[in-house]
């Protein structure tokens, strides 16, 4: 018989224990992340709005650099060992940056490799938190409880910017980046619990392929498997259609927000305020409408819904280009793209074998997701430098959201035909 709060948030007798650590998880990984992020933005804009291209191609070539790294990580040790160590190295790689901070806090070259490791590492480390949790759910729970997992990193997200606007004068950006160290590790032992649940509560799969022996295989499997499988390709060609529609507004963001601000304090406070409304929008979204969406109408509903919407807010901003409207925009993307997106995304992979939820799932969300970013921001300067047609990339925009839909729908019936299948 369903309680008040099978209802309200789909949590099933017996599952509180797993679900308080996976938001666990988010909340200690996404509160260190977002307590660095308006540091980031502001970083990116200080470089000139006219060169965020580059920090995008440095970060896809870093991404190049870091996954076979990973796949050869993934290939060699157990399963349930790949989120520890690979969290461990980022970790010491965040103490290295304290260090730079502490002592050169100035330096323009420390802040652009930050930006450009800081944008790798978001990718990768949410990645890797959601392939654990495709790993250890079934794709029944992903359902029902993605949306609220997620909540916690909406609320990591809403705390983060909230601590570094708080402690960067007291602490400087040495003690946020400690302090974000410290909550990444936390975050491993969260991902222990989880584990530790499992074992006691097996899935059925964990007999053809324990989480105790390694993954196998080459470094660069992720990729091959994605060309090899029409549901992966289409997975990438997904979030390609994603990272563009996220450029595009990126660069409005960076470009009008460096228009009506002047100094730097001012622009941090505006991605702040900007973060801390999407996160609690999100929260609410999270908790009370994903489940509930996904498990009545399927994952194909959330992720089709944010990509029309995004037809309407790109068509509206070449028709009316004020701030304001870019802020509705925004928000919105971000928003849909938190509550309803990323869950969708990561129920695609519960539907795969574990090797794909590890090595092609995180080629496809680092290295084909900054590769459409890297493409994206050289589109998007060109269009730029036709000052002529500011509204082109609006409505080159609105066509690429309206391919995303499509993607969108044909993923989530897929989904569908493979969960049935099973």
């Amino acid at each position: 018989m369903d309680t008040p709060g099978t209802r309200l948030f789909n949590v099933r007798e017996g599952e509180a224990p797993i679900v308080v650590a996976g938001l666990a998880l988010f909340f200690l990984l996404f509160t260190g992340y977002f307590m660095l992020r308006p540091v980031r933005e502001t970083m990116g804009v200080a470089g000139g709005v006219e060169n965020l291209q580059w920090l995008f191609t440095g970060t896809f070539v870093l991404t190049l650099i870091a996954l076979p790294l990973f796949g050869w990580l993934a290939s060699k040790v157990q399963r349930r060992r790949i989120l520890p160590w690979t969290y461990g190295f980022l970790a010491s790689n965040l103490l290295v940056f304290a260090a730079l901070f502490a002592l050169q806090p100035d330096n323009l070259w420390s802040a652009r490799a930050f930006y450009i490791w800081l944008s790798m590492f978001n990718l990768l480390s949410i990645s890797l938190a959601w392939s654990v949790l495709a790993d250890l759910f079934s794709s029944e729970q992903a359902k029902r409880l993605f949306g609220l997992l997620a909540a916690g990193a909406s609320l990591g997200g809403l705390l983060g910017p909230l601590l570094g606007t708080l402690l960067v004068g007291v602490i400087g950006h040495a003690g946020l980046v400690l302090l974000a160290t410290a909550c990444l590790l936390g975050s491993v032992v969260a991902v222990a619990f989880v584990q530790r649940f499992r074992d006691r509560h097996p899935l059925p799969a964990d007999t053809e392929l324990p989480r105790s022996r390694p993954l196998g295989g080459n470094p660069f499997a992720g990729a091959s498997e994605v060309f090899r499988s029409p549901y992966l390709l289409a997975i990438a060609l997904f979030v390609v259609l994603l990272a563009s529609v996220s450029t595009f507004l990126y660069f409005e963001q960076a470009r009008l927000v460096a228009e009506h601000f002047s100094s730097r304090t001012e622009q941090t406070q505006v991605f702040g305020l900007i973060d801390t409304l999407v996160q609690l929008l999100s929260i609410l979204t999270q908790v009370f409408i994903t489940g509930h969406l996904a498990r009545k109408l399927g994952v194909g509903v959330l992720l089709v819904a944010v990509p029309l919407v995004m037809v309407v807010g790109f068509v509206w901003l070449a028709m009316a280009p004020l701030f304001a409207v870019f802020v509705v925009v925004m928000v919105v993307r971000r928003v849909g793209e938190y509550a309803l997106v990323r869950p969708g995304r990561e129920m695609l992979y519960t539907v795969v074998v574990p090797e794909h939820k590890y090595k092609a799932k995180n080629f496809t969300d680092t290295v084909v997701y900054r590769g459409g970013d890297a493409l994206s921001g050289w589109v998007k300067r060109g269009l730029d430098l036709l000052g002529d047609h500011p509204g082109l990339a609006m409505v080159i925009g609105a066509g690429i959201a309206l391919v995303w839909a499509a993607t969108g729908g044909w993923l989530g019936r897929e989904q569908i035909r493979r969960e049935a299948g099973r």
